[in-house]
C-alpha cells in the first residue's frame, strides 16, 4: 500500500530527530570520558590542556606562579630524605621527609589534583620550620613519583593518608604530635582521613579550600565552570569512576568522616575561589563534630589563602599549634 506524503515526511522528521539524538548522546558520552581521564587518570587527556586553564579559574594563578615555582625550587634543593612505602592495596607511595632540629610536632603534608608537594607547600614550607615543624610531604597515588595509574579525589588517598601516618609514629619521637595538613584535594584527603580511629598523637588536622565529596566538586565544575548541564553526566561520570578506582563518587564524604571526627579541625578557605566554592568548606565545617576553628580569606582564589592574607593564615595555624600541641 502506498505511504501518504504526511506519513512519510513524520518517519523522514523521526529519522533525523532520531540520528541527531544518537549524534548528541555520543557527544556528550565522549565529553563525560574525556571529563573523567582529566579527573581520574595519571595521564592528563590532550584535548583537555586548554580546558583544565578554564577548570581551575586560574587567570590569578598564572600571575603569581613564578612566586610559587621560586618557592617549589628552593624546598627541593634543600637537604630531604626521599622515603617510599607500599600502600594497602599494593601502590608504591613516594614522600619527602624534612626534619626540623629540636622539633616540636610533626606533620604530614597531602598535595592537591594535578598539582605536587613542593608546589602546593614550597611557600609555606619556611613557616612550618621557623616553627618548629618536621614535615613529610606526600606525593599523591597517580601523580609524581608515587606509583598508581589513577587519583581518587580522597576515596583511595585517605588510606594513603594513614599509612603515612604509621610511617610517622614508626620512625619518629613518639612525643611529638602529629599534625595532617592538605590543600585542594589533599584537604579533602585528610579530612575523610578524619573518619579513621587515629592515633593519639594526631593532634589536630589543617584543611585548605577542600571538597566535600568527589560527585558534589565534579557537579559544581561541570555545571559552574563548564556551563554542561549534570543529568546524565552523574551516572555515566559514576560508572566510569566505578570501574577506574573501583568506588562510587558517592560512597564517601568529608562530611561522613567529620561527624565521627575526634580531633581538632582548622577550616581555611578563600571567598573568591573558582574551583572548589568557599560553600564547600562551610557544609564541611557544620558536619565536623569534634573542636572546629574556621578562616576565611577574603578575596583569595583557590589555594591562595596564604599568600593573599599571609599574616592571618600564620596567626590561625599558630595558635592552633599553641592550644593543641
Amino acid at each position: 500500500m502506498a505511504m501518504n506524503k504526511n506519513t512519510k515526511n513524520i518517519l523522514i522528521a523521526a529519522g533525523v530527530t532520531a540520528l541527531s539524538v544518537a549524534a548528541v548522546g555520543t557527544l556528550y558520552h565522549f565529553t563525560v570520558k574525556s571529563m573523567m581521564k582529566l579527573a581520574l587518570d595519571r595521564k592528563e587527556p590532550k584535548i583537555m590542556n586548554k580546558g583544565r586553564e578554564k577548570l581551575m579559574g586560574s587567570e590569578e594563578l598564572s600571575v603569581i606562579m613564578g612566586k610559587l615555582m621560586d618557592a617549589a625550587e628552593k624546598l627541593e634543593s634543600q637537604d630531604h630524605e626521599t622515603v617510599e612505602i607500599t600502600a594497602d592495596d599494593g601502590v608504591r607511595l613516594v614522600a619527602h621527609w624534612y626534619p626540623c632540629e629540636g622539633a616540636k610536632r610533626v606533620i604530614v603534608a597531602m598535595h592537591g589534583w594535578r598539582s605536587d608537594w613542593s608546589r602546593d607547600f614550597g611557600i609555606i614550607s619556611q613557616f612550618w620550620h621557623k616553627n618548629g615543624c618536621s614535615v613529610l610531604y606526600a606525593e599523591q597515588r597517580g601523580q609524581g613519583d608515587s606509583g598508581g595509574e589513577y587519583m581518587g579525589f580522597g576515596l583511595l588517598e585517605r588510606y594513603d593518608c594513614l599509612r603515612w601516618v604509621n610511617w610517622v609514629q614508626e620512625h619518629t619521637d613518639s612525643s611529638l604530635p602529629i599534625y595532617l595538613a592538605g590543600i585542594s584535594m589533599g584537604a579533602s584527603t585528610v579530612l575523610m582521613t578524619s573518619g579513621f580511629e587515629l592515633p593519639e598523637r594526631v593532634h589536630g588536622i589543617m584543611a585548605d579550600c577542600g571538597f566535600t565529596s568527589p560527585h558534589a566538586i565534579w557537579k559544581y565544575v561541570v555545571q559552574n565552570n563548564l556551563k554542561i548541564p549534570y543529568g546524565l553526566y552523574s551516572a555515566v561520570a559514576d560508572e566510569l569512576c566505578r570501574k577506574k578506582i573501583q568506588v562510587s563518587s558517592k560512597d564517601f564524604s568529608c562530611a561522613q568522616a567529620l561527624e565521627n571526627c575526634k580531633i581538632p579541625v582548622l577550616f581555611i578557605h578563600g571567598t573568591d575561589d573558582h574551583f572548589v566554592p568557599v560553600e564547600m568548606t562551610f557544609e564541611n565545617y557544620k558536619a565536623c563534630k569534634g573542636h572546629k576553628r574556621l578562616l576565611v580569606v577574603p578575596g583569595a582564589d583557590h589555594g591562595m589563602s596564604f599568600l593573599v592574607d599571609t599574616q592571618g593564615y600564620e596567626n590561625a595555624m599558630t595558635e592552633f599549634f599553641k592550644d593543641f600541641d
